[in-house]
């Protein structure tokens, strides 16, 4: 399994350190089980999951293998879709719940 944190991700995570560990222990969590930990997006979200870290915190993340099978890549359209394998999560977003869905 390959792991991707984009910048945004790594950023807010910096900004929301008091909550590290919880969103370290989800993560580890995710890349276990990236279908079940999370749930489907859809709407602007089509393609990406989200799980929560704490109450009104979620991850956004993707599953490329889901987002391939799917077709959501021709939604998502990520820059480096084609040299990415399968097996790759790649982290997006980390914040809370209205903020994180509102960017």
């Amino acid at each position: 399994m390959e792991i991707k944190f984009e910048e945004a991700f790594l950023k807010a995570l910096k900004k929301h350190a008091s909550i590290k560990k919880a969103v370290k222990k989800k993560v580890e969590m995710i890349i276990q089980n990236p279908i079940v930990v999370g749930e489907p997006l859809k709407g602007n979200w089509q393609g990406f999951y989200s799980s929560s870290v704490k109450r009104n915190f979620i991850i956004i993340y993707l599953f490329c293998e889901v987002c391939r099978k799917k077709g959501d890549d021709l939604v998502v359209q990520c820059s480096d879709c084609k040299s990415t394998h399968d097996q790759t999560i790649k982290f997006i977003l980390l914040g809370p719940h209205d903020k994180t869905y509102g960017i």
